[in-house]
């Protein structure tokens, strides 16, 4: 059983849990995910790790509610136990395994939708802790639903914040202000790291590609059973199948096929959607695991 530390409701349908996860946050890497299961009946939920103490053993997850499955979660407290929480999962950011040297030469740009923000987190830290300072643009609806902004201002070397509504700080999407950054201010980026809704980061990176900024997305949202049993995060990137569990979550957001993927998410969600995916993608349906029945 894994025990849960904290449990904070961080915005509207938002929720932020510590849980004593000692293995796991001795070797885990920002970009990776767990898989949490509250029972022996309950359903394998992905989330990508948002902080990790490695002297206490604390792993750090924000969530959304989406469905039974995470508000039944939500109504988890502290002093409540997970049944498994399994991880890590997934390739560690490419710059975790680059040369610091090189690293600190390169001019970063993350940019974070809504909960999106929650991965981006653990990943600007881990620079800011190598001495590495990249700009933030975290983007949200309103003002309200924000999340982890003072935490974020702690790290990032620039944070500029945006809201749908112009309820905090800018008005606009974060592309408004990837652009304004880029051409008004003459700002120059090596790399940008867009993370957040799959609408999101398909113009984020439609634009980046416009500005010949080399761009890095994260498919963490496509995950369901996060092993590749399921099928459910199959993906086109470039001229291969991938499959965000355990390729990545991280891609090339330039070869990334948003429009097939967005549309296998909605085919996705009915069993007879399932049921023609599997038909029309045969030996390609599954990975990981190969072929799973």
């Amino acid at each position: 059983m894994y025990k849960i530390l904290k449990a904070e409701k961080l915005a509207d349908k938002i929720y932020l849990m510590d849980v004593e996860a000692k293995r796991i946050a001795r070797s885990c890497q920002p970009g990776q995910f767990i898989i949490a299961k509250m029972d022996d009946r309950g359903e394998r939920i992905p989330l990508t790790i948002c902080d990790y103490n490695r002297e206490k053993g604390i792993i750090t997850i924000v969530f959304q509610i989406v469905g039974a499955s995470t508000e039944k979660m939500a109504a988890l407290k502290e002093g409540d136990s997970f049944r498994d929480f399994t991880g890590p999962l997934g390739q560690a950011s490419e710059f975790t395994g680059e040369d610091l040297d090189s690293l600190k030469k390169k001019k970063m740009l993350f940019v974070a939708g809504g909960v999106g923000t929650a991965p981006v987190y653990p990943q600007v830290k881990w620079l800011h802790e190598h001495g590495i300072e990249a700009d933030v643009i975290v983007g949200a609806k309103t003002k309200d639903l924000l999340i982890l902004t003072e935490e974020m201002k702690a790290v990032a070397g620039n944070l500029y914040i945006t809201t749908d509504d112009g309820s905090y700080e800018r008005k606009g999407m974060v592309t408004e202000v990837i652009k304004d950054l880029v051409e008004n201010q003459g700002k120059k980026y090596d790399v940008c790291v867009a993370i957040g809704p799959m609408i999101m980061m398909k113009f984020v990176s439609l634009l980046t590609k416009e500005l010949n900024l080399p761009t890095i997305v994260s498919l963490n949202p496509i995950m369901v059973d996060g092993t590749g049993m399921c099928g459910a995060c199959r993906v086109t990137v470039g001229s291969e199948v991938k499959f965000a569990c355990v390729d990545g979550p991280e891609f090339d957001g330039h070869l990334v096929n948003f429009d097939e993927a967005m549309k296998r998410q909605q085919m996705y969600k009915t069993a007879e959607g399932r049921a023609v995916l599997k038909l029309r993608e045969g030996d390609t349906h599954h990975g990981g695991c190969g072929q799973c029945e």
